[in-house]
């Protein structure tokens, strides 16, 4: 679930800069697309992200429960699932046509999404109604969730969901409140998950350390570069015509015509991306490892439904947090990041950093109708 990383050189003052370099047409271009007021991005991403309705007919409540589902973490933004609804029952698939061949060629990141989405859909079923039951993916591909009418159960991360958001520009270096850290330090786990907070100055420089040496490594893969691109929006036109992938203004960077933005990305060093994540590590308060003793479907899913949990308990506390995964994705460097930060026996599946910062503006989702099956 590594994101697009931004970097002080690509921020809206040098990236202009850039743009007056390559001449005036470009600039053209970006100003074009940055305040074309037919491109309506904020009111999309709000109609998507519209409060959770209830006493629906059930049709529509079932239709409902999986809009909260979309609104989930998940790799790139590339919305991963399907969903068939059935009488008693939703059923969430992965959509393999999204998947990330580079960056996750195991599926295991893709399956952690599904499981941020399943977390979601328990929250809202049960705010609607409903008591879930879940059937893991031991034998198959897919999860079942039977649905019991019962009495509601609002939960308090309900409002979360559609606020919810990783936020990848550098934090404000400001101490997590105590009251709000120990809110977020023991969430609810599944079995045989465990979450580790690493928040004192040697265990972030040991994070540091492999996040820069995933850099290092990614970025040096032409088809990984290749892939980031190809999920990446560069202005209002593209993220729209989509309604996925990673949207460069909720980076913090410019509206830039694709040929122009996938040029300068392209042309980025390794050392820079390093050198981006650098700072923004060094301005959260702290990082989180979410680990497993084994590494299957099933496992990735509770994982993922473990991180949904922290990532909504920290935005209802105004935290925010974002993805940082290199030392995860990066084969040769996972086993070794194991040993360093001291997991033991457990797998670590995702490292996210967190800590205060602005609200980015926020992603969008493709509609019901295209994620049904």
């Amino acid at each position: 679930m590594n994101k697009i990383q931004s970097h002080s050189t690509i921020r809206r003052r040098n990236f202009l800069k850039y743009l007056a370099a390559v001449g005036i047409t470009a600039a053209g271009g970006y100003m074009f697309f940055e305040y074309a007021p037919w491109l309506n991005y904020d009111e999309q991403a709000k109609q998507i992200r519209r409060p959770f309705e209830k006493n629906l007919t059930k049709s529509a409540q079932m239709q409902e429960i999986v809009r909260y589902a979309t609104l989930a973490a998940n790799g790139h933004n590339t919305q991963p699932w399907k969903f068939v609804i059935k009488q008693n029952a939703i059923e969430i698939y992965p959509d393999y046509a999204r998947r990330l061949s580079v960056v996750d060629p195991g599926d295991r990141e893709l399956w952690i999404s599904l499981g941020c989405a399943l977390e979601n859909l328990l929250i809202a079923a049960r705010s609607a109604g409903y008591t879930p039951e879940v059937t893991y993916p031991y034998a198959v591909d897919f999860i079942r969730i039977r649905l019991t009418a019962d009495t509601m159960q609002r939960s308090p991360l309900l409002d979360a969901i559609p606020l919810r958001q990783n936020t990848r520009s550098e934090y404000t270096s400001q101490i997590i409140k105590r009251n709000d850290f120990d809110q977020i330090h023991a969430p609810p786990l599944e079995p045989g998950v465990v979450v580790h907070f690493v928040t004192n100055s040697a265990g972030l420089k040991t994070v540091l350390e492999y996040v820069i040496q995933g850099n290092l490594s990614q970025y040096a893969d032409k088809a990984f570069v290749d892939e980031l691109i190809y999920w990446l929006r560069f202005n209002k036109k593209e993220a729209l015509a989509s309604l996925d992938g990673l949207f460069t203004r909720c980076s913090g960077n410019p509206e830039v015509p694709r040929w122009l933005g996938r040029m300068f990305v392209a042309g980025m060093k390794p050392q820079q991306w390093a050198d981006a994540d650098t700072k923004k590590l060094r301005s959260s308060h702290g990082a989180v490892v979410l680990a497993s003793e084994s590494d299957d479907k099933t496992t990735w899913v509770r994982t993922g439904q473990v991180y949904e949990r922290i990532a909504l308990k920290m935005t209802s506390l105004n935290i925010k947090s974002a993805f940082i995964n290199q030392p995860v994705e990066v084969t040769k460097l996972r086993s070794q990041f194991q040993s360093a930060i001291g997991l033991g026996a457990y797998l670590p599946q995702l490292l996210m950093r967190f800590g205060y910062a602005n609200t980015m503006p926020r992603s969008l989702r493709r509609p019901i109708k295209q994620v049904l099956i």
